[in-house]
């Protein structure tokens, strides 16, 4: 029946109220005789429930389509070692950013609950960058494209551009088989 399309602790925007929130909880609404809920609102602290049509999440699902068709989307998981209460710290208390590039929500990048408790705030924006990596990537060879196409591009541009090259390159690369030896590192944005 009803599918819920956010999830508990996931940040939206409230365009009714015009502003950020997290999702504190999904109230299923049910009706006798069917088996799954008809409908599901969500709780985000502001005093209703709101419906997912008056809710716009962090990322806009066209918006994280890569050239390729991937999706890279940045889902929270629950934290199952500690409460809400214990980690007030984190920025979104009683959860952890994770890094899904399948269709299916699974695949991608996690972090150890350790290491996140550790430093929060620098797993969250390594969570968000790897989600836009593919994006990143798209307007990296745009950058290529253009500055190859103009003859007289500033050398500001045109250095720009060489990074991305081997970024690009690098990322091109198959790995070595295990009886070859292993190749240098991936090229720093410092060169």
């Amino acid at each position: 029946m009803a599918k819920a399309i956010f999830q508990k602790n996931q940040r939206v925007w409230v365009e009714s109220v015009g502003a950020w929130a997290v999702i504190e909880k999904l109230v299923p609404v049910w009706a006798r005789g069917f088996d799954e809920p008809v409908r599901v609102t969500y709780d985000v602290g502001l005093g209703r429930d709101f419906q997912a049509h008056e809710l716009k999440p962090e990322q806009e699902p066209d918006d994280t389509l890569a050239e390729d068709g991937a999706n890279w989307r940045l889902l929270r998981a629950r934290n199952k070692w500690q409460t809400p209460e214990n980690c007030r710290h984190h920025p979104y208390p009683g959860s952890y950013p994770v890094v899904v590039t399948d269709a299916n929500d699974w695949g991608g990048w996690r972090t150890p609950g350790a290491e996140y408790d550790r430093d929060p705030h620098k797993i969250e924006f390594q969570a968000r960058l790897i989600a836009s990596s593919t994006r990143l990537l798209f307007v990296a060879r745009g950058l290529m494209a253009v500055i190859e196409e103009t003859p007289g591009a500033p050398p500001e541009l045109q250095r720009l551009a060489e990074q991305a090259m081997k970024i690009d390159q690098y990322l091109k690369e198959v790995p070595a088989s295990v009886d070859e030896p292993i190749a240098e590192s991936a090229p720093h944005a410092a060169e």
